[in-house]
């Protein structure tokens, strides 16, 4: 019986100890290397293996300004790599995959329209 009760505990640390490691802010706003034309900012958060948030462009440059984007997606199981779809007001799709490592994630569009650029690093702001 306490053998049973001990693999039950293990268990449930397994699925709390989930790491949701999309959720949060990331931006090229603190970009140090890049002439910034624009600054893409995208908010998400992680739930199991789902993706939901908002993302923007904004610029000086009125044609790059994209207004709110609707994000959603899901993460591949290892946790590491995710495919998101981006949608404006008008209906208007994008779709990219994005890639974490630490404190840094790698934006890549894979398809859809040009809302947003092909390939940025964001880094996390919180």
């Amino acid at each position: 019986m306490k053998k049973i009760l001990f693999i039950a505990f293990l268990i449930s640390l397994k699925s709390f100890s989930q790491s949701n490691s999309f959720s949060g802010t990331w931006s090229n706003e603190k970009c140090k290397d890049c002439k910034k034309e624009y600054i893409f900012t995208i908010n998400i958060a992680q739930s199991n293996y789902a993706i939901v948030g908002t993302a923007e462009i904004t610029s000086e440059h009125k044609e790059l300004n994209s207004g709110i984007l609707e994000v959603s997606g899901y993460v591949y199981p290892h946790n590491d790599k995710a495919q998101i779809k981006l949608k404006d007001k008008n209906g208007v799709s994008s779709s990219a995959v994005l890639l974490t490592n630490e404190k840094v994630l790698q934006f890549t569009k894979r398809g859809g329209a040009d809302i947003v650029p092909k390939e940025v690093i964001l880094n996390k702001l919180y």
